[in-house]
């Protein structure tokens, strides 16, 4: 127990430190400019690719950092398919590290708190546990980090985890990917065209939502009328 306690310490210190040093040495500002960071990248050479892979993870594991910015530049960098590959896959390694943080440090002691309550209802479905953190990814609004951690702390299984965030980072990846190339294209007609589907990505999960919101209390109604 106090092996645990002390690394998780540790953890949010190694957090914390690396944070403040990006911040401090105007990292931070660097990596909010996505044509700073396409700069960056591209003149890592054979290693840009990797640089987008490590800052992508970097983004998830410490949530104030921008994850929109160094998409878009990997857009930018390498075209539409490698940009959403690199994109990706350092989404679904921060998503797991984030995961694994959580798991290590919080779901014992969670477990402890909550006992069997940990198990039941949604929480005691894999399907459903999966599907919670797919349709998240979908939806911009809700914070990809803390959804990466809050899934550390229930029981779902890690393959799982990163089968279903995967599964949903995928099309955003490719939006914004596909969004940083055509405005470094500089095609107007493009743009025009990666901001409509940009907003579909956002615009979608949202209507559904009301959608869903609107059938669900109308079937109550029926129900109560009935």
């Amino acid at each position: 127990m106090r092996a645990k306690i002390l690394l998780t310490v540790l953890i949010f210190i190694g957090l914390v430190a690396a944070y403040g040093a990006l911040s401090w040495s105007g990292a931070l500002d660097e990596m909010m400019n996505s044509e700073t960071l396409r700069k960056h990248v591209e003149g890592l050479g054979l290693f840009g690719p990797l640089g987008v892979v490590v800052l992508m993870s970097l983004a998830i594991v410490l949530n104030p950092i921008p994850s929109a910015p160094i998409a878009l530049a990997a857009g930018a960098a390498y075209g539409h398919f490698w940009g959403t590959v690199y994109v990706a896959v350092g989404a679904e390694i921060g998503a797991l590290i984030a995961y694994g943080i959580a798991r290590l440090v919080g779901y014992d002691v969670l477990r402890r708190w909550l006992g069997r309550d940990l198990s039941l209802g949604v929480f005691g479905s894999q399907n459903a546990l999966m599907a919670v953190v797919f349709l998240s990814r979908l939806l911009p609004f809700i914070s990809f980090d803390l959804v990466s951690y809050a899934a550390g702390l229930t029981p779902l299984k890690w393959w799982r985890f990163a089968v279903a965030t995967l599964a949903g980072i995928v099309p955003a990846s490719f939006l914004l990917a596909h969004f940083g190339g055509e405005m470094a294209s500089l095609d107007s007609e493009r743009v025009v065209e990666a901001v409509v589907a940009l907003g579909a990505l956002t615009g979608l999960p949202i209507a559904g939502k009301l959608i869903w919101d609107r059938v669900r209390k109308k079937a109550v109604r029926t129900e109560d009328n009935g």
